[in-house]
């Protein structure tokens, strides 16, 4: 009696596509987030609940940074990431999808240079949103980085503050969940004719790391009073420099929030979705 016909092999080729497709889908429903920065953006994955999927990678800002070439630079990775939806704080203020002011963008050479005003005037108005949507062909939604690390960073709960600590100072304020519209306080002069940038960026923590906590606390507690604050989020990538126990006498909340906090902030921007 003859057994059954020998069956052909399966072509291991099959599951390897089916794999691939497979990793495809997974990172079409995953968000990429994206946080400019003026010494550096970086990029991760997260999925809807803001956890990160995979670790943030930095890569140094492209200077001289025109929006041409900040277009250029973060389309090719958007299409790498194989993400649908794309998270993005900007730098500087920004509104209605348009830049209102660039910050350090502005800057040719960096931090560390002088304002260009034809660079700014390029950059004042640019409906980077539409610009990265139509040229990536993916939902992209931008906001004030502060603003994004803000959204993973707020509690829900009160008046909350918002500082972030990199090469500058960014702030955002948000009472009872809802996040409130409010300058861009970089360019602001903090005192003896330096603006905020200056005394708490970078640059001020490496010149002086001694004095830059207390000048710090000077802030916070400034900024505190203005805006009867509640509870204070630090957050940003110098965040992780911060000495606690300087704020234990002050009189609302102080929470220090890890650089990843952009990053689930990006989540939230597709929340309603």
């Amino acid at each position: 009696m003859e057994g059954p016909p020998a069956q052909e092999p399966r072509d291991p080729r099959a599951n390897y596509d089916l794999a691939v497709a497979y990793q495809s889908l997974l990172l079409q429903e995953q968000i990429f987030a994206i946080d400019i920065g003026a010494t550096n953006i970086k990029f991760s994955h997260v999925n809807d609940l803001g956890v990160l999927v995979r670790g943030v990678g930095p890569r140094p800002t492209p200077y001289p940074c025109s929006p041409a070439r900040l277009v250029e630079f973060l389309d090719e990775r958007i299409a790498k990431s194989g993400c649908r939806r794309v998270g993005v704080g900007f730098p500087g203020e920004f509104r209605d999808g348009h830049v209102v002011q660039p910050g350090n963008l502005s800057r040719p050479g960096g931090v560390a240079t002088e304002k260009d005003p034809d660079l700014d005037a390029l950059w004042r108005g640019f409906a980077l949103q539409d610009a990265l949507r139509e040229k990536t062909g993916r939902e992209v939604r931008v906001v004030n980085d502060a603003t994004m690390a803000a959204l993973g960073c707020i509690e829900g709960e009160g008046t909350e503050l918002v500082l972030t600590l990199g090469t500058g100072l960014g702030l955002a304020l948000a009472i009872d969940g809802a996040l409130q519209k409010e300058r861009d306080v970089g360019a602001e002069i903090f005192r003896d004719g330096k603006t905020y940038d200056q005394s708490i960026g970078e640059r001020a923590r490496s010149l002086d790391d001694l004095n830059w906590n207390p000048t710090l606390v000077e802030i916070v507690e400034g900024f505190a009073k203005e805006f009867h604050a509640t509870t204070v989020h630090l957050a940003g990538g110098n965040a992780r420099r911060v000495v606690p126990e300087e704020f234990d006498h002050l009189p609302f909340r102080v929470v220090i929030n890890g650089n990843d906090a952009p990053m689930r902030g990006a989540a939230r921007l597709f929340a309603d979705d």
